[in-house]
């Protein structure tokens, strides 16, 4: 069909800019880079090359697995030793390719940065229509734990759709019974998490980025013009309270503003998400489309 064929064609756009900004990504990620500047700088190379934000860049270090964005303030920095997940994603027209690497600064802990890119490779390799996602999470269980670490049980690979970052099915990072089978043309972000820690990720205080949940109305004039804002330029893809910042001028009132969306429960928030007995963590992330015999990447 003509409408499959522009989604895909806007996929494979998205993850052509996606490889450019994981190339780009390693340069970054160098002992005193602030982790604002990287955040915001691969943000605007992905606009640079023609593409848009699927979400917020997330620069998680150590311990932290996911959905760590700077604040407009942040002051945070990369040391010496750390283990950095770099995660973005570039959309086209909705059409989001989601990816994730991990550096290792300290020259350490290779072998847990290895067992994340391997079950990616390993998962990849073995994901064609036909297959259930529990067979797929079934090998990055294997790799992961024959690599003497452990897989982050409450985090998983997901679908993709337009504007639909989470779209419903799952990849899980372990084996279970789930049996949605894999069918020719879904798209799927896999994302496999190993961790030195217990597997588990639970959410902290901090909360930088939201999506958009449901469309009602507020009492405070500010709350409604970021909230009309929100919708018309990032619609159900999630975004950072710092965009907001920038546009609106006053960290006040925007972080005013979004406690009362968020109390209408117009809005969704993202917890950052640490492991939960501090186990270090190392994450693998590309998008993929299935095809009859193998995957395409995206």
């Amino acid at each position: 069909m003509e409408e499959d064929a522009e989604l895909i064609k806007n996929f494979k756009e998205a993850g052509r800019i996606a490889e450019l900004i994981r190339k780009e990504s390693l340069k970054l990620v160098i002992p005193g880079q602030p982790v604002l500047d990287i955040a915001e700088t691969l943000e605007q190379m992905i606009v640079e090359n023609g593409g848009r934000p699927g979400f917020p860049v997330n620069v998680s270090i150590n311990h932290i697995a996911a959905h760590y964005t700077p604040s407009s303030d942040d002051t945070t920095t990369i040391n010496d030793n750390d283990i950095v997940k770099i995660d973005f994603g570039v959309h086209i027209n909705g059409c989001i390719s989601d990816n994730a690497i991990t550096i290792d600064l300290s020259d350490e802990h290779g072998d847990l940065v290895e067992a994340s890119k391997l079950a990616l490779d390993n998962a990849l390799s073995t994901m064609r229509a036909g297959k259930t996602v529990g067979e797929i999470g079934k090998v990055i269980e294997d790799t992961i734990t024959s690599k003497g670490f452990k897989p982050i049980r409450n985090l998983t690979g997901h679908m993709i759709r337009p504007y639909q970052l989470h779209a419903g099915e799952i990849i899980p990072n372990v084996a279970t019974e789930d049996g949605y089978v894999l069918k020719e043309g879904d798209v799927f972000a896999v994302e496999p998490f190993a961790t030195t820690g217990e597997g588990r990720v639970k959410d902290c205080n901090r909360i930088e980025i939201y999506s958009i949940a449901e469309i009602k109305n507020v009492r405070l004039k500010k709350s409604r013009e970021i909230f009309a804002y929100a919708f018309e330029h990032y619609f159900t893809l999630p975004f950072a309270r710092r965009w907001l910042d920038k546009i609106f001028g006053s960290k006040v009132l925007v972080s005013l503003s979004l406690r009362e969306l968020v109390n209408a429960d117009m809005l969704y928030q993202y917890p950052v998400l640490e492991e939960v007995k501090g186990g270090l963590v190392s994450q693998a992330e590309r998008t993929v489309l299935i095809e009859k015999d193998s995957v395409t990447l995206l």
